[in-house]
């Protein structure tokens, strides 16, 4: 077989690169597409991964601002339980201040009543004893005995006369 002058053998350089075309369209219809077929299979997988990570972490956002609004949500429904707690206990106060307040002046009312019926009751028992004082006082003086009823008559009259003139001068 004859040789070049570089050491090639012609024929066996040409088999060698129709054996390495060959085994290159083999390794392209076996391998190639395969591994492209993997390598987009992963890239899918990965961009679904990255889109899912997305997903998952815009879910979290609104979550995460439901449950902030919720909270917020709460948090203006104690501040109104409380004011309004507060307002009930201040109502509640103001209502049995007014009940105390009624109860004391019905109570000074009624003091106020009995304390006048009391003071007619002793004047009107001054009065009596003071017409029998009266009376006896006259008859000490007199040195007999008078009508007693009569007598009566005439220091009621003579009372009468002098509340009558003293409520003339009020």
């Amino acid at each position: 077989m004859p040789e070049d002058g570089l050491g090639f053998h012609g024929p066996s350089l040409i088999a060698y690169g129709l054996n390495f075309l060959l085994l290159l369209g083999i390794l392209y219809l076996v391998g190639y597409k395969p591994i492209l077929r993997i390598l987009g299979e992963r890239q899918q997988k990965i961009q679904e991964g990255l889109e899912s990570a997305d997903r998952v972490r815009q879910e979290a956002m609104e979550q995460r601002a439901e449950l902030q609004q919720q909270l917020e949500a709460a948090r203006q429904d104690g501040q109104q339980l409380m004011t309004q707690a507060r307002d009930a206990a201040n109502r509640f106060r103001e209502e049995e201040q007014t009940r105390a307040q009624e109860n004391s002046d019905a109570f000074l009312n009624r003091a106020r009543a009995e304390i006048e019926q009391e003071r007619d009751s002793a004047i009107e028992e001054v009065r009596r004893h003071f017409s029998e004082l009266a009376i006896l006082a006259a008859e000490q003086i007199i040195h007999r005995t008078l009508d007693r009823d009569a007598h009566r008559e005439v220091i009621g009259r003579v009372l009468e006369e002098n509340d009558d003139l003293q409520q003339r001068k009020s």
